[in-house]
């Protein structure tokens, strides 16, 4: 059985810290992130925030002249109780008031306070059994390796398998373990009247603490969540990549990603029925890609299509194609489309897709979630739609979902301006989502544009004989047709990867009207 020595435990706790902490980083950064939005930014400011935090800490450690070995293990304790309950407070907080952000900087402070507090004191313990050489170099080595490893777990096991609540806690767990090991190992080093009265009773505090937010974490996160929406959550689960929500008012039922409303079963027609068959009377394309539409509501529509041959779909979440292609409620929805033999599914990102293949496509189809954050606004960017340009078939066409033409004008214009930049002819067309409001598609073609793409969607509707819920020839007039915009365009700037604008526009939109 391995034998630590003092030293050993010393530089295993600074270890376990370096992972916890990191984790503890990457929880409140994606908390943020779904809480506050804007993911580049958050990331940023909550890493930032820590890093300076630890700074303000390691300065604070100057102020602890005695009972440093009592010091640094209630830290520990403290840590681990922060780093534990971090998430479930913040949902807790989201549920009752709007200050959760506050919440969440105020949690990234003490924490980093913490760990700048921890490093110099367990360096000054450590003096007493190595050189100075010696000694910080191995504490900051095992500190750097330990948030490597907090790194590997997060972004593989924690988020994707444990969650935003169960990974803190775990780790939280962990650090306590390792506190009390070290209150064991070195009990006799510590003074007797400050171990009765304030380390033990602590360890046993955190412990107790921590058990009870472990049993009872689902009950709080569903509380929580329900808080948030009006409608019985009947599906919630925290993937890799976004947090999916399903919820269910009488025999209808609202699909969130993030928390934003992606689709009802309501009304979901209103808007597959646009994006999808309009482009389809003007290509009569035979080998379709569509890029998102994890649900399976835009292949249900072109699977109404004999003379499609081939239908790829990619979508970045498995989870979210797990669900469309197993839950009743989405196989309903969208007929069992992804069981289809002319479907072929693949979970990856869009953009990686388009870059490693090498086929030709007579339409594509992009229906991904608003791009209200600059990760998002990449697949809305000049470079990706220059690079699904090239996958089109020489009389190709393309369709992306563009937000609304009313509530955030500039950004609609915007994704316009961007796919004519692109080497495309556009043309817009919208229509009124009873859950959604005004929502509208940019369609962009290699040949046609405009008054000509119109009427060659006009003369195929003649033959049109697909069965819809809305859709009609007659609404072609309705969807092409387009008031004054709402707000000045004149200056809008095309979106791209050195200039991302897109967010902007739509984040500044008048989103207050919805």
């Amino acid at each position: 059985m391995l034998k630590l020595s003092n030293s050993g435990v010393l530089k295993l706790s600074i270890f376990v810290t370096g992972i916890s902490g990191i984790v503890a980083e990457y929880v409140l950064a994606t908390m943020a992130t779904y809480f506050l939005g804007n993911q580049l930014i958050q990331w940023t400011l909550i890493i930032s925030v820590m890093l300076f935090s630890m700074g303000v800490g390691s300065r604070l450690s100057r102020r602890f002249e005695k009972h440093l070995i009592a010091t640094f293990i209630i830290t520990e304790v403290v840590l681990s109780l922060l780093v534990g309950l971090s998430a479930i407070a913040v949902y807790s907080l989201a549920a009752l008031s709007y200050y959760e952000g506050l919440l969440i900087y105020v949690l990234s402070i003490a924490i980093g306070l913490l760990i700048g507090l921890e490093i110099p004191l367990v360096t000054r313990i450590n003096n007493s059994y190595q050189n100075l050489k010696t000694n910080i170099s191995s504490i900051l080595e095992k500190d750097y390796y330990g948030s490597l490893l907090g790194g590997v777990f997060f972004a593989f096991i924690g988020l994707p398998y444990l969650g935003f609540t169960y990974t803190p806690l775990a780790l939280a767990l962990l650090n306590l373990s390792v506190a009390t090991l070290m209150f064991f190992k070195l009990r006799n080093l510590v003074d007797a009247k400050i171990k009765k009265l304030f380390v033990l009773p602590s360890i046993m505090l955190a412990a107790l603490l921590l058990i009870i937010a472990f049993a009872g974490t689902p009950k709080i996160t569903l509380w929580g969540d329900q808080v948030r929406y009006k409608d019985k959550i009947v599906y919630d689960k925290q993937t890799k990549y976004q947090k999916i929500t399903l919820t269910q008012w009488e025999n209808n039922y609202w699909l969130y990603i993030n928390h934003n409303q992606q689709l009802s079963t309501l009304d979901e027609y209103l808007y597959h029925e646009p994006l999808v068959i309009p482009i389809m009377l003007l290509s009569h394309a035979q080998n379709v890609l569509v890029i998102g539409g994890g649900d399976g509501c835009a292949v249900r529509e072109l699977l109404k299509f004999n003379e499609i041959e081939k239908i790829t779909l990619v979508d970045l979440d498995p989870e979210m194609t797990r669900l469309a292609m197993e839950n009743p409620i989405f196989t309903q929805l969208n007929d069992s489309a992804f069981w289809n033999e002319k479907v072929h599914l693949i979970n990856d990102d869009g953009k990686k897709f388009l870059e490693q293949s090498s086929e030709f496509y007579d339409a594509i189809i992009i229906d991904l979630p608003d791009p209200k954050t600059i990760e998002l606004g990449m697949l809305y960017s000049r470079e990706f739609y220059t690079i699904a340009r090239k996958h089109l078939s020489s009389n190709g066409v393309m369709i992306t979902q563009a937000g609304s033409p009313y509530y955030a004008t500039k950004a609609f214009y915007c994704i316009e301006k961007t796919m004519q930049r692109a080497g495309l002819k556009t043309t817009a067309l919208h229509n009124q989502v009873l859950t959604m409001g005004q929502w509208g598609w940019i369609m962009g073609s290699k040949q046609l544009a405009g008054d000509a793409l119109v009427q060659r969607i006009k003369t195929n509707s003649k033959a049109f004989d697909i069965p819809t819920k809305w859709f009609s020839p007659t609404a072609i007039d309705h969807i092409f047709s387009f008031g004054k915009p709402l707000a000045d365009t004149t200056d809008i700037e095309v979106n791209t990867l050195q200039n991302p604008v897109l967010y902007r526009y739509y984040n500044k939109g008048n989103w207050d009207l919805y």
